[in-house]
């Protein structure tokens, strides 16, 4: 081969070399930035779906997830022999959400509404003692009933601002002093036993209306709904069924009434119904055929009618039932509780 045309051959292939490294070098920035930004792009993607995960995972924790309100909730009491009645299925049903209310809802006080307290018939009254006694309201019983003490205190506080909230609501509200009745210590003694499970909170007793109205009620329970948000329980204590007529005819016969199971399937149905449906589901329980048979009176449906008000936006449940001659032990809760 020629010298001139080999050395000419060397010099093209050096420029080549040449101007191949020069590209590379120049390419290096451009490249290192394009990776640098995609791997940037990949770190901020990624770190934000951890954060996206954590945040679902906590937002599903129980703790972080639970109920910022206190539920309300219908208790089914019976009368003072229903203390020593220790193997009835209510007994060990009604200390069982005692357990509940004072080891996960833990509230700060508790307003009462009770079957055995009714006012006049468009004022209520609240009992403003700190100290109380216990009214033995009862009569025939063997002389030890009339010596049960159930340890309780009550909340002036509290008291007030039941009472601001029912006067916001164009209540009129007497205070008084006055103990605890039976519809209240009686069941407590079993819910919230002294010794086993004492509430230790403050107990602050409202009456109901001397009236027959269900929307009168439910608007006095709407009225204190806002309770819940302070931590502050609202408990209506009476029977879903509830005639004692029939119940001493029937007593030892071990005869369950049918109104007693067809009321209590109806109460539950308005109970539970939608919050929006609600207060005309229940409003219509005592046209139905078999309501005077399940209460000749209304004082003992009267409080679940405060509850069912009181509820709000929250959905009802039946926590358990049990249609016994001519009564029915339902209880029920509206709203969630804490699981952990």
């Amino acid at each position: 081969m020629p010298l001139a045309l080999s050395s000419n051959r060397s010099v093209i292939r050096s420029r080549y070399i040449y101007f191949a490294v020069l590209l590379v070098s120049l390419s290096i920035p451009l490249i290192y930035r394009t990776v640098q930004s995609y791997t940037s792009s990949i770190w901020q993607a990624a770190t934000t779906q951890s954060t996206t995960q954590a945040a679902s995972i906590m937002s599903d924790s129980p703790h972080l997830n639970s109920p910022s309100r206190t539920p309300v909730y219908f208790l089914g009491i019976g009368g003072p022999n229903f203390m020593e009645a220790t193997d009835h299925p209510a007994y060990a049903k009604l200390a069982a959400v005692g357990r509940e209310i004072t080891t996960k809802v833990k509230p700060k006080a508790v307003v009462v509404f009770s079957a055995h307290w009714q006012d006049g018939p468009n004022k209520i009254k609240i009992n403003v003692a700190e100290q109380t006694d216990l009214i033995y309201d009862f009569y025939g019983f063997p002389p030890h009933y009339y010596e049960y003490k159930y340890p309780n205190k009550g909340s002036p506080e509290v008291a007030e601002k039941v009472i601001e909230k029912l006067a916001a609501a164009g209540i009129e509200v007497e205070r008084v002093e006055r103990g605890l009745d039976h519809g209240v210590w009686a069941g407590f003694m079993v819910a919230f036993d002294p010794k086993k499970n004492p509430l230790n909170v403050p107990i602050v007793q409202v009456s109901l209306y001397n009236n027959e109205d269900l929307d009168q009620h439910y608007r006095m329970g709407q009225a204190l709904e806002s309770l819940r948000d302070e931590g502050i329980l609202i408990i209506a204590a009476g029977m879903a069924v509830h005639n004692l007529r029939d119940f001493r005819a029937t007593r030892g016969t071990g005869e369950t009434m049918p109104y007693a199971f067809s009321f209590d399937e109806a109460l539950k149905e308005a109970a539970t119904a939608k919050p929006e449906e609600r207060q005309t589901k229940m409003s219509a329980l005592m046209r139905r055929n078999d309501a005077r048979k399940a209460h000749p009176t209304l004082e003992h449906i009267l409080p679940i009618h405060v509850g069912t008000g009181a509820a709000g936006s929250d959905l009802g449940e039946q926590l358990w039932t049990f249609p016994e001659g001519s009564l029915s032990w339902a209880q029920y809760r509206f709203g969630k509780v804490a699981t952990a």
